[in-house]
């Protein structure tokens, strides 16, 4: 029994590693988890019917513009800080109760609940997949609680060998992960209706999961007047600018002589120094987040300040890349990064944002978007600045 807690633990901390690849990409050891995971990430964009695993359901490098968008990434922090405030202070609890041999803990939210430690967990878990929302972890998430209910029982079972009477008594007063009244309402007592209540959960997380992916695809800011070419806005008041200057600047030759017309194209249209570029194509190592040694402050700026990296959180580290003669232009600066659309017969803009789409970076433009003046012009490799690692779309 002790060997089955062990590997039941063991998956519950793998989840938690998988869950903070944003944190681990953004540090020096970003190369050492990527050797093991991308594989199992690379296996699941290979197959049409895994492949939704790898993808993202949220925006995470666009801005959102939208108040439930907004109010969805805002609540992924508070359930991380929030779950993750209570775990530990439930374990100074045990901890306090171990040393001074009192026995179980039955007092303070354990008088509500018996595992409020798990539910901790469980809703730190939720948090961290909103933060970084790709489809796999909303998965993992859901094994996770089911290995929680069956640690849980595991735990109850051994209370009940050590403290029978009073254990019994305290199971009789409270809920394991709700409040008993609650938990009677909600929570079959025959296996076949905890099994189809645990079923209909994961249905309906999954289907939000999906949902939310088609309504972030629908509030993006994009352009669309192009033929075989569509261009989505870091920032949505870069909407008007794009708008106004798209068509000018596909016609300059530096970048009408590089698309072709049996192609789809995505243009990225972002500020030239937005540190999260380098997740779109490597433009350089300026952008591989995990060679900048600003770990531990984007980490508390991602979680405390949801939206501040995408806006203001590139001046932390770089204060312009163009020449001194454009810097007092840099307002007007834009960075645009070009990708075809391979293995895809795309009908609408939306379909450049398939599961099923496979985005390749070209090339790059850094232009002054009010003269049309032409900075720099870079191809770029077919890949981000992880190399092969699938990362967002948006």
């Amino acid at each position: 029994m002790d060997t089955k807690k062990t590997l039941l633990e063991s998956a519950i901390v793998l989840y938690f590693v998988i869950a903070f690849e944003v944190l681990i990409m953004i540090s020096p050891f970003a190369g050492f988890f990527y050797s093991v995971f991308n594989p199992m990430l690379l296996q699941f964009a290979s197959h049409s019917s895994t492949r939704w695993l790898s993808a993202f359901y949220l925006p995470h490098m666009v801005l959102p513009q939208h108040i439930i968008l907004q109010f969805v990434r805002v609540m992924g922090s508070v359930l991380l800080l929030f779950g993750l405030g209570v775990f530990f202070l439930c374990a100074v609890q045990i901890y306090i109760a171990k040393f001074r041999k009192k026995g179980a803990v039955l007092v303070g939210l354990y008088s509500i609940i018996r595992h409020p430690q798990y539910l901790a967990l469980g809703m730190a878990g939720l948090g961290l997949s909103i933060l970084w929302p790709r489809f796999l972890t909303v998965v993992l998430w859901l094994v996770m609680a089911l290995i929680y209910y069956f640690l849980a029982k595991d735990e109850e079972r051994r209370m009940l060998n050590a403290h029978e009477e009073t254990y019994r008594v305290y199971m009789k007063k409270t809920g394991m992960f709700l409040p008993k009244a609650v938990e009677r309402m909600v929570t079959p007592q025959k296996p076949l209706g905890k099994l189809m209540v645990a079923l209909c959960i994961g249905a309906i997380i999954i289907g939000a999961a999906f949902l939310l992916r088609a309504y972030t695809i629908i509030q993006l800011t994009l352009w669309t007047k192009a033929p075989n070419v569509a261009a989505i806005a870091i920032l949505p008041e870069d909407g008007f600018m794009m708008d106004h200057r798209m068509a000018d600047i596909l016609s300059l030759s530096q970048v009408k002589d590089r698309l072709h017309l049996d192609k789809q194209y995505l243009v990225y249209f972002i500020p030239g120094d937005y540190i999260m570029q380098g997740m779109i194509a490597d433009t350089g190592g300026d952008w591989k987040l995990y060679e900048q040694h600003h770990s531990m402050a984007m980490i508390m700026d991602w979680v405390l300040h949801p939206f501040r990296h995408l806006r203001e959180g590139h001046h932390a580290m770089h204060t312009g890349i163009h020449p001194a003669n454009d810097k007092q232009d840099n307002g007007n600066i834009r960075r645009l990064i070009f990708l075809s659309i391979e293995d895809l017969d795309v009908k609408s803009p939306f379909d450049l944002f398939a599961i099923n789409a496979l985005r390749v970076p070209q090339f790059m433009v850094d232009i002054n978007v009010h003269t049309l003046r032409v900075l720099d012009v870079k191809e770029l490799p077919h890949g981000s600045g992880w190399g092969s690692v699938p990362t967002p779309m948006f």
